[in-house]
């Protein structure tokens, strides 16, 4: 590694699995101070030379809290990363109110809170926020994945609306739209699938796999290189974006 993130301080929702948890051990590994949260704490506590923070994203009150505790130990973050996400499976036919309404307040709302919370104290030195989207129906459509598609679809504008306005003022923003990524919450998915279609774990994971051109599951390593890019002063030029990190799914 190359330090890339010396010296800066880098807030991570959702470090606890996946590609929270890859961000989040990418930017220790690049030199940067990571305050790392998740809702279940006990995730958190291998996480070595993170400092670490129960953090429900859905709360403002608790996001609010945190913000003012991080500010205050460690100054203004460089650096926010936004991976905390749910992923709804089903048509609008299987899509409650309230299954529409919680895929909204994990996936977009929270993000919104994270802004309200850290960028004004961003403002003073600048920054770079990594929004994790999707390429799953916000990019291409696939099926069942109804709430998830419109709410990545949200993150994207979310993104682009932020840079704009913060284009001139020293803040970054950009979202990352992972391919099929090996992980917990895809263990969960297949495993719900193999039971709701009667198939097994194996050709459930198959399926996965066969919908990615290149052959093969990404890993959250893979998307963690490209936040660290993204965090890092060597994409200073780049903001507004979506990267695509999808083993070919939208080439």
């Amino acid at each position: 590694m190359s330090g890339r993130l010396k010296g800066k301080v880098a807030v991570v929702t959702a470090a606890g699995q996946g590609i929270g948890r890859a961000i989040a051990e990418a930017f220790i590994a690049e030199g940067a101070t990571v305050i790392a949260t998740d809702l279940d704490a006990a995730k958190l506590k291998d996480l070595k030379k993170a400092h670490v923070f129960a953090l429900d994203v859905r709360d403002t009150a608790k996001v609010n809290a945190l913000a003012k505790d991080v500010i205050k130990k460690f100054g203004a973050p460089h650096i926010l990363a936004n991976c905390a996400g749910y992923v709804h499976q089903g048509s609008v036919l299987e899509c409650s109110e309230d299954d529409w309404d919680f895929s909204f307040d994990i996936n977009v709302k929270s993000m919104h809170r994270m802004f309200r919370a850290f960028v004004p104290s961003m403002l003073k030195k600048g920054g770079s926020i990594v929004n994790i989207a999707s390429v799953a129906s916000s990019l291409r459509g696939l099926p069942n994945r109804y709430a998830y598609g419109a709410t990545k679809a949200a993150v994207i504008g979310l993104t682009k609306a932020m840079a704009a306005d913060f284009i001139r003022k020293g803040i970054r923003v950009n979202a990352i739209c992972p391919g099929t990524i090996q992980s917990p919450s895809l263990n969960e998915r297949i495993a719900a699938n193999a039971k709701k279609f009667s198939k097994s774990l194996k050709d459930v994971r198959k399926d996965f796999v066969d919908r990615q051109p290149i052959g093969r599951l990404g890993t959250p390593e893979e998307i963690a290189a490209g936040a660290v890019w993204l965090a890092s002063d060597d994409s200073s030029y780049f903001t507004g974006q979506t990267l695509q990190i999808d083993g070919g799914m939208t080439m």
